[in-house]
């Protein structure tokens, strides 16, 4: 653009060119004494034609530049009746430069018209958010652009012309009055921007009161008391001038004050409250108070102490039609003459209502947000309470299948039905884990043990404990593994839970015989691990939602192959927690699922990526252990079990009678000391959450009163979090065991108990 009228400052003259003024059309007032501005921003030539080819019919002034940094130096001397600005420019964009011009005061309210030709939610709301008042995709329509512009130039011009008639008419002795006046409207106008800002910054309670009371003292009222009732509960925050005993008349608020009984009848109709004298008594009939109009005394028999305070205001909190609490407003009494300058007068009720009404809003969304935050966390209270009590049950039962098959009291012929019972038992117990860690991530209570995982050896874990559910389900497996190890840092166990729960999801998900196609692979800096199946596929609407929380991916009647909608969100929560990313996809219903998930590698696995190897059939995958687990070499021992209940208690005795132990059983704390005292257990499995005494408290008075001070605990838990064994090991308990425990596993534990010095 010629740059050749500018001042030395850059900052003054614009190209002659750029000026198209016309006379103005029929009906309008003539242009030599009122002509708009419209000032186009764009940084291409071919486009600045266009515009001001369409709008050259409105017959008014248009100046056109290329940059934002030329507008800018224009509006320093120049006012816009309307700004159409380009938001794609070099340099300086269009968001940028509606943002300085929105800063400056001057130019703080000329509307501005967005225009770009990428049509995006997003550009959009930030644009808006930056006080545009209208977005328009380019190319623009001709009509559509002047009409718009049209608006926007009668409006500047019919507001200069009162403007300029009402300037003409005000005498030269009212102009002083008429710049205070301005002044007042100013600063007003900035008042009630600055507590607009105030009440969106924050979505607390607390703040917005605190933030409230403090900004309306001095400048709006002496004294400034914003009560919340929330859940039947009253909450009071107050602010006062220095002068004012701040104590005495938050002690008001609640007595029998004037004040305090207006704030109650207003709580109680809706309906906004003045009154006079508002901390005397009130009278026995109730207090006198009125409307915003009128004002009412009550009788003052000469006993009544002195108010610091010559009037109230007391204004209900409404929102979506229900009061939230109120804003009290007080003035403070003064013998002076300029006392009248402080009360309530129409302009100054005006602003009580208007930011009454703001506080109302920001305090109606304080409130919705913090209702939502305590119902997720109820939620998840919820969950972690019942994933607990569902461990109770599940560990006798899982302990009584176990020592039945070791006594050999199954049948023949009920033999497929304890494998049943078994394989039942294994898939609630990973229901409930899975509750219970979609509960401890959601409340920030999971702690990655972060060390060096070889995700080969981790992957192939997992499909040995899948090995049983892939056999029964009759699929086949084609592995494509690196030869060498792919080393992530990671917690071993939940990248582990990340694998078979997808791993089972593919399963539970692809009818008997379905083949399932794993795979782990090296790319640039990150692990990507794949899963496919031949299974139900996934809808597309239901594709965006398959990892949000009790998704069901399955709409069918058939309910045989349904979850609780929880494994794949805990496999986003445990992925997002290493650092990685997780996806799905699907090309429709019976069409198959393909999930991956991208974690980033060690140095060392990035620098030597092993070739892969496949082979078609679950015949490659290692058999799962036996099921006797460790016998260890310990002989027959006296073990006491102390569980409140006693189905647990009694089926874990039997079990452990089954390995040829001597045992005894406790349910309650006071049993477990009188046992403890004649038979002088070697071990203890001791519940922590027993009745009256909890384990912790067992445990000590066992060692104290019972002689076991060099005795040796097992905590069991249905809380297993790091916290729960770690307060667990400070208590002297040589291992934590989650319920319900593995029977398989008892014998192992046993003999590394009782091997310890």
């Amino acid at each position: 653009m010629d740059r050749s009228h500018l001042d030395a400052d850059g900052q003054r003259e614009m190209p002659a060119a750029t000026l198209q003024p016309t006379p103005a059309l029929p009906g309008m007032a003539t242009a030599s004494t009122l002509l708009a501005n419209i000032l186009i921003v764009d940084d291409r030539p071919d486009k600045l034609l266009v515009f001001r080819t369409i709008l050259e019919e409105l017959q008014q002034t248009i100046v056109c530049v290329q940059s934002g940094e030329e507008a800018l130096r224009w509006l320093l001397d120049n006012e816009a009746a309307v700004i159409l600005l380009d938001v794609n420019m070099p340099g300086m964009d269009g968001f940028e430069t509606a943002e300085l011009i929105r800063a400056r005061r001057r130019s703080a309210h000329t509307p501005i018209i967005f225009i770009t030709a990428h049509a995006d939610e997003i550009l959009s709301a930030r644009g808006y958010s930056l006080g545009a008042v209208d977005y328009l995709l380019s190319p623009a329509a001709p009509n559509v652009l002047r009409s718009k512009v049209s608006a926007f130039v009668q409006l500047f011009n019919l507001t200069k012309q009162i403007q300029r008639q009402a300037d003409e008419h005000i005498v030269l002795v009212r102009e002083q009055t008429a710049r205070s006046a301005a002044e007042e409207s100013t600063r007003r106008a900035n008042f009630v921007a600055d507590a607009g800002k105030l009440m969106i910054s924050s979505l607390n309670v607390e703040a917005l009161m605190t933030g409230t009371t403090q900004l309306l003292v001095p400048s709006l009222a002496d004294f400034c008391a914003m009560s919340v009732i929330h859940n039947a509960t009253t909450v009071t925050r107050t602010a006062a001038v220095g002068s004012t005993d701040d104590a005495a008349v938050t002690s008001a608020l609640s007595g029998e004050s004037v004040l305090a009984v207006a704030i109650a009848d207003v709580i109680a109709s809706g309906h906004q409250r003045r009154v006079d004298n508002p901390l005397s008594c009130a009278q026995s009939g109730g207090p006198s108070t009125s409307g915003a109009s009128d004002k009412s005394r009550p009788a003052d028999n000469g006993t009544q102490p002195a108010s610091p305070f010559s009037e109230a205001l007391v204004l209900p909190l409404i929102a979506r039609g229900q009061v939230h609490g109120t804003l009290t407003l007080a003035m403070g009494a003064s013998s002076s003459a300029s006392a009248s300058s402080r009360r309530f007068d129409a302009p100054r009720l005006a602003l009580a209502n208007e930011i009454a009404s703001r506080a109302a809003l920001a305090l109606d969304n304080c409130l919705l947000f913090k209702e939502i935050r305590d119902n997720d966390r109820r939620k998840d209270e919820f969950l972690a309470t019942l994933s607990h009590e569902l461990r109770n049950p599940l560990a006798p039962m899982r302990t009584a299948i176990h020592a039945v098959n070791l006594a050999g009291g199954w049948p023949p012929e009920a033999q497929k039905l304890s494998a049943m019972l078994e394989r039942q038992l294994d898939h609630l117990t990973r229901l409930v884990d899975d509750l219970l860690d979609v509960s401890r991530i959601t409340q920030g209570k999971i702690h990655l043990r972060t060390e060096a995982v070889d995700l080969t050896q981790n992957l192939v874990f997992a499909l040995e404990n899948c090995h049983t559910q892939i056999k029964s389900a009759g699929h086949s497996v084609v592995r494509s593994l690196p030869t060498g190890p792919v080393m992530v840092d990671g917690d071993r166990v939940r990248l582990q839970q990340i694998f078979e729960n997808l791993i089972v999801n593919a399963c539970r998900y692809t009818d008997p015989g379905g083949i399932i196609d794993v795979a782990l692979e090296v790319d640039g800096e990150s692990a990507r691990f794949r899963i496919r199946d031949t299974g139900v596929g996934i809808s597309p609407e239901m594709l965006p939602r398959i990892f949000d929380m009790f998704a069901q991916a399955d709409s069918s009647t058939d309910r045989t192959r349904h979850g609780l909608g929880i494994g794949l969100a805990l496999v986003r929560k445990l992925v997002e927690l290493h650092g990685g990313t997780v996806s799905a996809k699907s090309e429709g219903l019976k069409r198959g699922s393909e999930f991956t998930v991208t974690l980033p590698t060690r140095i060392e696995t990035t620098a030597a990526r092993a070739d892969a190897t496949t082979s078609a059939n679950t015949t490659a995958i290692p058999e799962a252990l036996g099921d006797s687990g460790d016998s260890g070499d310990s002989g027959p021992i006296r073990i006491l079990v102390v569980d409140d209940n006693v189905d647990a208690a009694e089926s874990m005795s039997v079990l452990l009678g089954l390995f040829g132990h001597h045992v005894e059983v406790a349910h309650d704390g006071p049993a477990a000391i009188a046992i403890a005292n004649g038979f002088r257990p070697h071990l203890v499995f001791l519940d922590i959450g027993l009745p009256g005494m909890d384990g912790y408290e067992v445990a000590q008075a066992l060692r104290d009163r019972a002689g076991l001070v060099n005795g040796k605990f097992i905590a069991l838990s249905g809380y297993g979090t790091e916290n729960d064994k770690r307060r667990s090991r400070e208590a002297g308990f040589i291992d934590h065991l989650v319920k319900p425990l593995n029977p398989r596993e008892l014998p192992g534990i046993i003999s590394s108990a009782t091997a310890e010095p």
